[in-house]
């Protein structure tokens, strides 16, 4: 039996560990839940889960040593373990942290605890409860003028949280590092692994490319930039292309643009992508999925470039660990993005889907990719509920509008105002002073002020 200066111990050993590495490790360790506690009493089940669970939790590991101190032999005692639903998906397990406890728990251990059995719900069940968890935001709002127009520029944006788990998110960078390093070996097609030389900040980004081969601008032959008919990369992975799947069935990405292709972008400290529009030979929309750290990604008609690493936007917008932002309308067409220098080590994923008249000669379709459906309706209580919080935000957001004269570069815009009493939470500008508002769209989910930074050009 361990003794207290032996948990002292445990605790010690925890704070070697993020508080991110300890949740992956929580995750991890859940999916191994039943394999750990097999042949053991429900009481100690229960124990080892509480402890798995206080990883995230951070429940003081006293506590659980005064739990094993209450835990008489298990010898004799079987839990009755469910392998029935054991996943393939190369993802992981769908198992939900709050069903592995009843789950694994026998039912009479529960009766003498005193404790209500709970209902042991499906895969299926499960993976919706994580589709209704998803966040989803719709509303962004930056206002040019464009072309004698005022245009929302974000129309068509959409950030996407909970799609991926700690511990998927761990898998797929592990995977990443995999393909990066037979890049570097030489296992991989010419064409599919590129590690420029780096020569100046935000220079050097290195990339994976899979499903078509993308020529970022005019090379020396000649080519355009744009899909390469004649050069050839590797074919999707398997693990990219269940991922895909993710997107489409969790109506991420429509069935109408499934993606066929993607490029890796692995950031080092100070890499960067400079202000681009995606080309055309890919459809809207598109997606990033975005890894390891959280960026700013900048948006604006105009996107001043700085310095090396450093550009000014009107907009921006923060891509948390593991968020999706999908890329359509006036925000993949109007709108130019940019990444600034990332302050920490990225890794980000573009999906897109290749115009059939820009594939590459002999490229044939992925099988597995064909006839995705969304495997549910639009979660609306989900979508109603951000749309009642969106619409009382937005009563106190300030949102930019540029408008230009003819004979003056600053115009005549409203500058923000955060009283709800003037019209539309908007005023004129005091005169002589500098009139040009710097950012819009501020909500609830804290889109802040724009960063600078700067670099090369591609996919985010």
């Amino acid at each position: 039996m361990a003794d207290r200066s032996e948990c002292r111990t445990m605790e010690d050993f925890l704070r070697n560990f993020t508080a991110e590495e300890i949740k992956v490790a929580g995750e991890f360790l859940y999916n191994w839940l039943p394999f750990v506690t097999e042949g053991l009493c429900g009481r100690c089940t229960r124990i080892i889960g509480d402890r798995i669970s206080s990883l995230s939790t951070g429940m003081d590991v006293d506590q659980h040593q005064d739990e094993h101190e209450k835990c008489s032999a298990h010898s004799g005692h079987s839990a009755e373990n469910n392998h029935d639903d054991q996943d393939s998906d190369p993802l992981g397990s769908w198992k939900d942290e709050a069903e592995y406890l009843s789950e694994q728990m026998e039912p009479e251990a529960l009766e003498v605890e005193g404790i209500k059995p709970k209902v042991q719900l499906s895969r299926d069940q499960r993976e919706y409860i994580r589709f209704n968890n998803v966040q989803r935001k719709k509303d962004f709002i930056s206002l040019e003028r464009i072309n004698g127009k005022l245009v929302n520029i974000l129309e068509g944006l959409e950030l996407h949280k909970g799609i991926f788990s700690a511990a998927e998110q761990k898998r797929i960078v592990n995977f990443v590092e995999e393909l990066q390093e037979k890049g570097r070996n030489g296992q991989l097609k010419e064409r599919t692994y590129s590690a420029p030389v780096k020569w100046m900040r935000g220079k050097g980004r290195q990339t994976l490319q899979f499903g078509c081969c993308y020529n970022y601008a005019t090379d020396k032959n000649g080519n355009p930039p744009g899909i390469m008919k004649r050069e050839y990369v590797d074919p999707l992975p398997d693990l990219f292309k269940t991922m895909i799947k993710r997107l489409v069935r969790w109506r991420v990405l429509p069935p109408s643009c499934v993606p066929d292709s993607c490029i890796v972008n692995i950031y080092e400290e100070g890499d960067c992508i400079p202000p681009h529009i995606d080309n055309h030979d890919f459809v809207r929309p598109f997606c990033t999925v975005s890894f390891l750290s959280e960026c700013e990604i900048l948006f604006g008609s105009n996107l001043r470039i700085l310095g090396p690493g450093e550009f000014d936007g009107k907009f921006s917008i923060p891509l948390p660990v593991g968020s999706v932002l999908v890329l359509n309308g006036n925000g993949a067409d109007v709108a130019k993005h940019c990444v600034p220098a990332v302050p920490h080590r990225r890794v980000s994923i573009t999906f897109r889907r290749m115009d059939v008249s820009k594939r590459p000669y002999g490229y044939a379709p992925e099988p597995d990719l064909v006839g995705i459906e969304p495997l549910w309706d639009e979660p609306h209580n989900n979508d109603e509920s951000n749309k009642l919080s969106n619409e009382a935000d937005n009563r106190s957001s300030m949102v930019e509008v540029e408008s230009r004269s003819k004979n003056s570069d600053e115009g005549d815009g409203w500058k923000p105002y955060s009283s709800s009493r003037t019209r539309r939470g908007y005023r004129k500008p005091i005169a002589g002073s500098s009139s040009g508002p710097r950012y819009s769209g501020r909500s609830r989910d804290n889109w802040r002020r724009p960063r600078r930074g700067g670099g090369v050009g591609g996919a985010n």
